[in-house]
């Protein structure tokens, strides 16, 4: 059987299991907790070196400046749309009328930080606490700094350039080995997200949910498959066979940090992206890329809006995709960052922040599908710049499949 297989299969049981069986449900979380600490104990040795390996693979600064920008500006382009997206199904479905949200108590949301302070932070004063903290964003810019170093630093560099993506071999190979616990962690994650959000939560919520679905599903099929066809010029479904891997796990765990030494295998090994195309995009991607997480934003925002009876108009939507394009630069790639995220949003615009708290409480499955998306986002800007550096495999990619 597929490892993709087995992942789904552990995915749908463990839904059964956690309406059927509550308390076994919630006893075997642990399993659950002990891979995704497994995933997360891979996140920053593996982009760290990945990631300098790739730069250093870049000894054309041209080069480098040319894939960063044109990576940076995919990443934007594909948020505004996403957040696009969201507004108008929020306008369209209206999931806030009929909701009094008088009633639900008050949540206290951690402050979003101004993002003036964002850019200033993303500069580590100290890479070695960076790293024990795991803060992706500094991680990620001292690595592409000391990347450019080596280069500069000539056969001496070279030296170190070779130690680190001999790490960075390494960490792939563990990688496939923390794989194959993949569907026995999903299997226990499941079914205690299961046991505890059961159809009872779900149902009040239900145009949010069906919204913030549909919408990231209409955001996955245009959107990303879109431009994979007509941009890239490639077969959208090898694309999404290619990723189902990196896709079940995203949604099981809600980190798009967590599902990267996944996604990075799924690109180099099924997609036929370089390695140091994979190493330098997909790390980027996880940090400031947040297509799900903002399309979940239009459509929250106006579900606030709406159950408040606050009329907002073309100049809020303006500010709200603004503000979303901008904040997922400095969103968490980790489950909850986007409750975070809303926080800034709805200030914008002045909607109240006590509003999220009815929608906190299906936060986690709203996070699940958004963080998917996410993660479709982060393969599709990494296709489309491999393809435009000719450095995708065409033969890796249309490969024949087995499923």
């Amino acid at each position: 059987m597929k490892l993709w297989m087995k992942i789904l299969l552990g995915l749908f049981l463990g839904v059964i299991v956690g309406q059927l069986l509550p308390e076994f449900s919630v006893s075997i979380k642990p399993v659950g907790d002990m891979f995704i600490n497994s995933i997360k104990m891979l996140i920053v040795p593996l982009i760290f070196s990945s990631l300098l390996v790739g730069i250093a693979s870049m000894e054309d600064t041209t080069k480098m400046g040319r894939v960063g920008a044109k990576t940076f500006g995919l990443y934007l382009l594909t948020t505004a749309l996403a957040i696009t997206i969201g507004l108008t199904i929020g306008t369209i479905m209206k999931p806030g009328a009929g909701v009094n949200l008088g009633t639900t108590t008050n949540i206290v949301a951690k402050a979003a930080q101004p993002f003036s302070k964002t850019i200033v932070d993303i500069i580590p004063t100290n890479p070695i606490k960076s790293a024990a903290e795991g803060k992706v964003l500094q991680i990620i810019v001292f690595a592409l700094l000391f990347g450019i170093s080596l280069n500069l630093a000539g056969k001496k560099g070279k030296i170190v350039i070779e130690f680190f993506d001999g790490v960075a071999e390494g960490m792939y190979k563990l990688t496939n080995m923390v794989m194959e616990l993949a569907p026995y962690g999903v299997f226990a994650l499941m079914a205690y997200i299961s046991s505890i959000y059961g159809l009872a939560v779900l149902l009040p919520l239900l145009k949010v949910l069906i919204g913030v679905y549909l919408g990231c599903i209409i955001h996955a099929l245009i959107t990303i498959g879109g431009a994979i066809t007509f941009i890239a010029r490639l077969n959208p479904v090898r694309f999404f066979k290619g990723i189902i891997d990196a896709l079940a796990v995203a949604y099981s765990t809600a980190s798009s940090s967590g599902t990267l030494p996944i996604t990075m295998r799924c690109a180099r090994k099924n997609l036929g992206v370089s390695d140091g195309m994979a190493s330098f995009v997909l790390p980027l991607g996880a940090t400031i890329n947040m297509d799900g997480t903002a399309m979940y934003q239009g459509v929250a925002a106006l579900f606030v809006a709406q159950a408040y009876g606050i009329d907002l108009n073309f100049g809020h939507y303006i500010t709200i995709i603004l503000t979303s394009t901008l904040a997922s630069i400095g969103s968490a790639g980790v489950p909850g960052a986007g409750l975070i995220m809303l926080t800034l949003v709805l200030n914008s615009v002045g909607l109240p922040v006590e509003g999220i708290a009815l929608i906190a409480g299906i936060d986690r499955v709203l996070d699940m599908a958004r963080t998917t998306v996410n993660v479709t986002g982060d393969c599709m800007v990494t296709v489309l710049v491999a393809q435009s550096e000719k450095e995708l495999d065409h033969k890796v990619y249309n490969q024949v499949a087995t499923f």
